[in-house]
């Protein structure tokens, strides 16, 4: 990547992505996304909301090559995300964790599980039994290191995999709605853990999410719609605008929503209002 460009560590440029190759009677071209760009810088802590068929998992799965572009770039670290010889370098710098812990989960004990993708790497056994102890540390899941993952809740299996991702030290974790098969209590935990990857390790976040709840908490929100992006700023800025949200099918947080409601009935409240103590705040401040 060029020196103008090195802050950016995914750069997404005129991207189109269709389904179906339009070869056949039956099999016309779908296309998901309409001319994406976006640009995330290193460190940043970013939401993807939408609506389903908004084409949020869609942009999700470019990110790590999974998907590659009908047309336009995606760049990761430099790297193109179309070019087949650099796909393994590419999903060591960019690991994806996916709905379904399950699905990810590919052995019978938690340590084991977590130093999979080490042991394909070929990495010393010396500096994988470090990495995996510094992971699962990481995800709060050391003292669950010999237990099998069939006795773990399913915010506990989201972890271990989370943590099998740090392990292969990325740059940046892409999570494609990783609470939405989890009861309140894992999607807080999971939370935590993706919050403090990103804190304190300085992990790249794209976190691709229906919860509004989940999306406040992130530093920028990108929202999806009809495979365009068509709101990009702070979750303040985004969640004040309750009209265009519901237009197109998003709600915005209960404290948003309340304060939109007082501000519709002529009371002197911020509309950018996202949590519960800014929410507590302003209305003690309204009747003192």
């Amino acid at each position: 990547m060029d020196k103008a460009n090195n802050e950016y560590i995914i750069e997404i440029k005129e991207l189109r992505f269709s389904y179906g190759s339009g070869e056949g009677e039956n099999d016309k071209p779908q296309e998901v996304l309409r001319g994406i760009d976006l640009k995330i810088k290193a460190g940043e802590f970013v939401a993807v909301l939408g609506h389903n068929g908004s084409g949020k998992s869609t942009l999700a799965k470019h990110l790590n090559g999974i998907l590659v572009p009908t047309s336009g770039k995606v760049l990761v670290d430099g790297i193109d995300t179309a070019d087949d010889s650099k796909l393994f370098e590419l999903r060591q710098r960019a690991g994806m964790v996916f709905q379904n812990p399950d699905n990810q989960i590919v052995s019978s004990i938690v340590e084991e599980d977590v130093a999979f993708g080490l042991e394909n790497l070929g990495v010393p056994y010396e500096e994988m039994r470090r990495r995996v102890d510094e992971a699962l540390k990481a995800v709060n899941m050391y003292d669950y290191r010999m237990h099998s993952p069939s006795q773990l809740s399913g915010g506990q299996k989201q972890r271990v995999a989370i943590a099998g991702i740090i392990a292969m030290r990325p740059k940046c974790i892409i999570l494609d709605e990783p609470t939405a098969m989890l009861d309140p209590q894992g999607r807080r935990e999971v939370m935590a853990t993706v919050k403090k990857m990103n804190r304190e390790y300085g992990i790249t976040i794209v976190l691709i999410t229906h919860y509004m709840d989940e999306a406040a908490q992130c530093g920028r929100v990108v929202v999806m719609d009809k495979g365009r992006a068509v709101m990009d700023s702070t979750p303040e800025k985004v969640f004040s605008q309750v009209e265009m949200l519901k237009k197109i099918g998003l709600d915005v947080p209960q404290v948003t929503e309340l304060a939109w409601e007082l501000k519709c009935e002529g009371f002197d409240i911020s509309p950018e209002i996202i949590t519960e103590e800014q929410c507590t705040e302003a209305i003690l401040k309204l009747f003192s």
